[in-house]
């Protein structure tokens, strides 16, 4: 379709064929199928974020509405294929179709279900993952208590997969467990930021570290300064990404065996680094979208060698039923980019031993090469159910790692005091196990060094409440200087007028909130939860946090006037609201559907019931609740929480513009038409937005830099965004004014200097 333009990339490589024929990594007789299916578009898959409890709502939405509109449809002369869930995903959860990403984006017929799935995404209900991606969170066997580091992250679809595990059980809105999601760019940060926000929890961190040398964490232990080590550990590394080529159709020409060779040594660092932080007991799943053995097998079994029996490959024939896999191999050779073979590390000339490492061989011993069980590896083949390739393996840590076996200081200085549980106990309820190592030699004498130079300031920080960025003297930063976190004091005057507003249960746990600003005033309050509190807390010299805590209140000058200078912020709602005694107006879904496609609704718009409720209550931000009738089958049968601002003689809705039609969908409302209708009005709106921004003082919070460089940063590396056109209303010009944060005024600068240089040639 390129009329005098690129030319199509021809899908062929004989170096590859000729490799992987060698290697028998595809059946007898299924050479023809596997490179037929490699050479054809990868089908489209979509994921319905299972922890919401509109999980079910939109699973019936898609199939009730959607998905019947597509039958009998054609397509430039293409039947369009019903789509189907993925028979191995758990509850219909996903699913996969035919339709290409430039037929859906081309085609009038399925603008509505185009617009469906871009609009679902933003809003966090639909994630549009590749198959095979989702299996490695999968096999991870999250519980909500559990301790979990994503060390390669970015863009973060597995990441937003675990945090849905975490919340597994809705009404508790502090699960014990959390997820730190590190990568090395800092830039693809901010899409991980990005993915992570949708999905509204405070127990997520995003990090900017080297996998392969992320530092140790400590946390308090009832006083005491423990290790980190984590329950659950995503290892899912850089690679060549030949099990990609269905999509990325530029590894066809570029495919070359030197991608492998290179990277095998980064892949072991990183999983090396890895199994040093699992804990006892805890599992890491090491995945590549590679089928080749020098990234995956030659990895784990140098893994396995050295680490002397402290690790062993999972058996997990019985998890995923439906999914159809291959074993893992235990005899390959390894060849150069000119095509020449070694069998064995002694053929390997000295001239070529930088290349090729002797960790890159199969182990020729064979009874170690037997009790290793490669074979527990997975490896998902393009032609058995038309996904991608790619390789999995999950390992399980018996015993501490044999280089980290001397018992941690504080167990030798701090003894138990009597009549209270042993620590050890404690921490196997919550999923942790006994700590048994420490950090590397090197690393404790460099935090000596670095404690006894620190101590002072840190401690005094700690006091405050202040987690700052990392000295640049202790660590090379990239990107820019992220701004502090501050936690709220214990007697801070600003959350006594929030607690007495909205009758704020005692339970509520206000040293969880936090700022990101030490001086001027006080513009957003963020929350996480007390484990990621301890976390912050005890680490900000050593890491470099990107983004943490969802938003749950919002400055607004308006309100200081009755009582309360703080409106609740829709993205924390949900973790909110259970501690919520006032302010709290029930309403039928007709009242719902007022709110969402009214802009300012008159109070005389409203049920009788809701005009009575609301007569007596102050003006001010209010919380607008939704409880499904069982009896009304017909009506939308899952609870919904939403922000909105009582005013004189009128009730609005503070919802963000996707999250609005979401809702809108699922209570049968057709919200296509509408929305064409605001697109046309758009631009003008957009001239207005502009002029009233440029008159307020300069400078963005956090959220606005991050959402800033994402929008650019998904247009440069080409992935599908996930956003729409914006559309504003009056209320959403009034919140981008309320949330301007004049703290952070250099971010234009930093925002326009990271999309100058930003470079997504290495995407993995």
């Amino acid at each position: 379709g390129w009329a005098g333009g690129y030319p199509e990339i021809v899908k062929e490589n004989e170096l590859f064929e000729r490799y992987y024929r060698e290697l028998g990594i595809v059946p007898a007789g299924e050479w023809g199928d596997f490179m037929a299916a490699l050479r054809e578009p990868l089908p489209a898959t979509l994921r319905i974020t299972g922890y919401r409890s509109h999980a079910k709502e939109i699973l019936h939405c898609l199939k009730e509405k959607y998905f019947k509109e597509l039958q009998d449809l054609e397509v430039d002369g293409q039947k369009v294929e019903m789509p189907q869930s993925l028979s191995w995903y758990p509850e219909e959860l996903a699913w996969h179709t035919n339709l290409s990403r430039k037929i859906l984006r081309k085609s009038p017929q399925l603008e509505k279900f185009h617009q469906f799935l871009v609009s679902e995404t933003e809003c966090g209900n639909i994630s549009r993952q590749e198959a095979v991606s989702m299996i490695p969170p999968l096999l991870l066997n999250v519980n909500p208590h559990h301790k979990i580091l994503d060390m390669c992250a970015a863009p973060g679809s597995k990441t937003a997969q675990l945090i849905e595990m975490l919340h597994a059980d809705m009404d508790v809105p502090f699960p014990k467990g959390f997820v730190i999601a590190n990568d090395v760019d800092n830039k693809r940060c901010y899409l991980l930021v990005h993915q992570a926000k949708r999905l509204n929890s405070p127990c997520i961190m995003v990090v900017n570290h080297d996998a392969s040398s992320i530092p140790n964490l400590q946390i308090d232990v009832d006083g005491r300064k423990e290790v980190l080590f984590y329950d659950r550990i995503l290892c899912d590394v850089p690679c060549s990404g030949d099990g990609t080529m269905r999509k990325n159709i530029d590894v066809w020409k570029k495919w070359t065996t030197q991608n492998s060779l290179q990277l095998h040594g980064l892949q072991l660092r990183i999983a090396t680094r890895g199994v040093e932080q699992l804990a006892e007991g805890g599992r890491m799943v090491y995945s590549t979208c590679s089928l080749n053995p020098i990234e995956n097998e030659a990895v784990i079994a140098s893994l396995l060698e050295k680490s002397q029996g402290a690790l062993e490959l999972a058996d997990v024939s019985s998890e995923l039923p439906g999914l159809k896999r291959m074993p893992g191999i235990t005899k390959w050779k390894v060849m150069l980019k000119d095509g020449q073979w070694f069998e064995e590390w002694k053929d390997v000339p000295s001239n070529r031993q930088t290349q090729i490492r002797p960790t890159m061989f199969p182990i020729k011993d064979e009874e170690k090469l037997k009790a290793m069980n490669l074979e527990r590896c997975l490896r998902i083949l393009p032609h058995h159910q038309n996904t991608g390739g790619f390789f999995v393996a999950v390992l399980i840590k018996k015993s501490p790692m044999p280089w980290n076996k001397r018992q941690p200081k504080v167990h030798q200085k701090l003894p138990q005091r009597t009549g209270e549980t042993e620590v050890t106990a404690a921490n196997s309820d919550n999923g942790s196990e006994c700590i048994t190592e420490e950090p590397t030699l090197a690393e404790n004498e460099e935090s000596k060094k670095a404690q006894e130079l620190q101590n002072s300031d840190t401690e005094q920080s700690k006091k405050e409440g202040v987690c700052g960025p990392p000295p640049s003297k202790k660590m090379k930063l990239f990107g820019f200087k992220e701004d502090p976190f501050v936690f709220l004091p214990e007697d801070d005057p600003l959350f006594l007028p929030i607690q007495k507003f909205y009758a704020l249960d005692p339970s509520f746990p206000k040293m969880n909130l936090l700022t990101r600003t030490q001086e001027g005033k006080k513009r957003q309050l963020y929350m996480v939860s007390k484990e990621l509190r301890n976390v912050l807390l005890n680490n900000s010299e050593k890491m470099k946090v990107i983004n943490t805590g969802i938003k749950v209140w919002s400055r607004n000058s308006d309100g200081e006037q009755f009582g309360c200078a703080f409106r609740l912020a829709q993205e924390g709602i949900y973790t909110l609201y259970p501690f919520i005694h006032a302010r709290i107006i029930n309403v039928c879904i007709e009242d719902v559907k007022i709110l969402l496609t009214q802009e300012n609704p008159f109070l005389s718009k409203f049920s009788s019931e809701t005009q009575k409720k609301v007569k007596d209550m102050a003006m001010g931000s209010i919380v607008l609740k939704y409880d499904p009738d069982p009896e009304k089958p017909d009506d939308l049968q899952c609870p919904i929480v939403l922000c909105g601002w009582q005013g004189k003689t009128s009730l609005r809705a503070f919802v963000p513009k996707n999250e609005r039609l979401h809702y809108l969908r699922m209570m049968g409302v057709e919200v296509f038409k509408a929305k064409r209708k605001e697109e046309e009005s758009e631009s003008k709106t957009e001239e207005e937005v502009q002029h009233r921004l440029a008159q307020t003082e300069e400078g963005m919070d956090v959220e606005d830099k991050e959402h800033d460089l994402v929008t650019k940063m998904e247009a440069e590396i080409g992935e599908e965004s996930s956003h729409s056109p914006v559309e504003s209303n009056a209320m959403e010009i009034e919140n981008k004014i309320e949330d301007l944060d004049q703290s952070s005024k250099n971010a234009n600068s930093h925002v326009s200097q990271e999309s100058k240089d930003t470079d997504t040639s290495n995407v993995k």
